[in-house]
């Protein structure tokens, strides 16, 4: 009996679709925010945006490139909206301080100007 059992046992095996037992499907090459993003006064970052609930500060670029910090305490995000320059604070307090994702690479050509957060390339790839 118990064989019976177990052959039943291994035919029910066979029967369940490869789709219940596959890998889950790799992560997407592109992640979509859903995180609101704020203008703000600055030569270099267009827009802003926090998720309090998940400690994520997304910037974009005025080059279109927008990156995903990891972890930021919500102090952070408070002074760099804060600040009277928000591309100083972003290279003295963020850059290099958080885990950072790429969400979007930069969009547009970068108009030479003399100005000192154009000139360092902010937002560009490779960036943290």
């Amino acid at each position: 009996m118990l064989r019976i059992s177990l052959a039943v046992f291994v035919a029910m095996l066979d029967a369940i679709p490869v789709a219940y037992c596959a890998e889950p499907s790799p992560t997407p090459d592109h992640i979509m925010s859903r995180i609101p993003r704020q203008p703000v006064q600055s030569t270099a970052i267009a827009k802003v945006g926090y998720s309090k609930r998940r400690h994520i500060l997304e910037i974009e670029f005025v080059n279109g490139a927008i990156y995903r910090y990891l972890d930021v305490p919500s102090a952070v995000y408070r002074d760099l909206m804060s600040a009277e320059s928000k591309a100083r604070f972003y290279d003295v307090n963020i850059k290099g301080h958080f885990r950072s994702v790429l969400i979007r690479p930069p969009q547009k050509q970068q108009v030479p100007t003399k100005s000192p957060a154009s000139a360092q390339g902010y937002g560009a790839a490779g960036r943290e």
